[in-house]
């Protein structure tokens, strides 16, 4: 028999400062000693969590949110720059994994990024949400498929989606793929009300079941006095509560411990990652259970950049000779290529 693999993980729930960059970094380095003397191995925090998640757009008038847009800009992160080597050496000081969600600039655009750091501090991975969500689009620019993977770590295979990319199947089904065995969930959380906590917890359960992994799910909080500051219209207030569910949920899609719905605090919870071949012994949805001659992904992983630097075939002769000559069965067996540029997920190796 295999000796018993148990990961201790945290999942933060707390609120941002709403002034600085700083300021939520500073809660961010708390509440990784407070998860680590725990004993949490990996500590998990919400979505863009650093400098804060863009309420304001969700309850403003995009005519409104000029300003603070502006300042979201002015307190983004730079990846890399002080805030992931701040989090990078606090991961190795106290030897844990972590997965931070953060606004990132990028000149002159926002991103919904998620970072996982290694317990040696180093950056495993950078990725951008691929889909930002209604009022989101105009905050962040999109993601690309670079960023769909699962990555070793300390702690096992661990695999990332923000809030509605979880509505993706083939985004899920990348990860899936890839044999994540822990899956990070971020949502924002303090938004749209109870109805938004119950569906973060029909999603996640489900992917903790389809993919036969486990779930750690972090939301943010807010306090009634941040919630009256983003909204001065107290008509649209409620649209700023409820939408928590810090949850740690198994591969039998069951919650590991009671999630945290409202509130400030850190869920503690012992992985035991056999579950993840009990579950995949009956079910194992890109393995026995998968019909890749059927159904199966196709993956553009190449990073997006808008400019392509090379060597490009120049054409050359008549238009007869475009259509019958040498230069159109060469042009034609390349378009007949397969692409390597493209990786095609067709089941996962066994």
């Amino acid at each position: 028999m295999a000796e018993k693999r148990i990961v201790r993980v945290g999942a933060v729930q707390i609120a941002p400062d709403l002034d600085s960059l700083e300021g939520t970094l500073t809660r961010v380095l708390a509440a990784l000693d407070e998860a680590a003397g725990k004993g949490a191995q990996l500590v998990v925090f919400p979505e863009t969590f650093v400098p804060w998640y863009p309420y304001f757009s969700f309850v403003l008038p995009p005519v409104l949110t000029g300003a603070e847009h502006l300042r979201l800009y002015d307190n983004a992160v730079i990846v890399p720059g002080p805030v992931t080597e701040a989090v990078g050496a606090a991961a190795r000081r106290l030897g844990v994994v972590v997965v931070l969600g953060v606004n990132e600039r990028d000149h002159g655009s926002l991103y919904n990024t998620q970072l996982i750091f290694d317990a040696d501090g180093s950056l495993k991975l950078k990725r951008r949400k691929i889909t930002p969500t209604f009022h989101e689009r105009m905050i962040w620019g999109q993601g690309d498929g670079a960023g769909l993977k699962a990555v070793d770590t300390a702690v096992g295979k661990v695999g990332a989606l923000a809030c509605w990319e979880h509505y993706n199947p083939l985004a899920r089904y990348a990860l899936m793929a890839q044999h994540e065995e822990i899956h990070v969930a971020q949502f924002p959380g303090s938004l749209v009300g109870p109805i938004f906590a119950e569906q973060i917890e029909v999603t996640i359960r489900h992917h903790a079941l389809e993919s036969g992994c486990f779930v750690v799910n972090a939301t943010g909080w807010l306090t009634d006095e941040q919630i009256a500051r983003i909204a001065p219209d107290e008509k649209l207030r409620r649209a700023l509560t409820g939408g928590c569910m810090t949850a740690i949920v198994s591969p039998e899609g069951s919650h590991v411990v009671p999630p945290l719905t409202s509130g400030e605090g850190i869920l503690i919870a012992d992985l035991d990652m056999g579950l993840i071949t009990k579950r995949k012994r009956m079910m194992d949805s890109v393995g026995h259970y998968a019909r890749p001659e059927l159904l199966s992904l196709n993956l553009d992983n190449r990073p997006a950049v808008p400019v392509h630097a090379g060597a490009f075939p120049v054409q050359t002769g008549s238009a007869s000779d475009e259509t019958d000559g040498p230069g159109d069965r060469s042009r034609a067996d390349a378009d007949g290529a397969p692409d390597q540029r493209v990786a095609v997920l067709r089941g996962a190796a066994r």
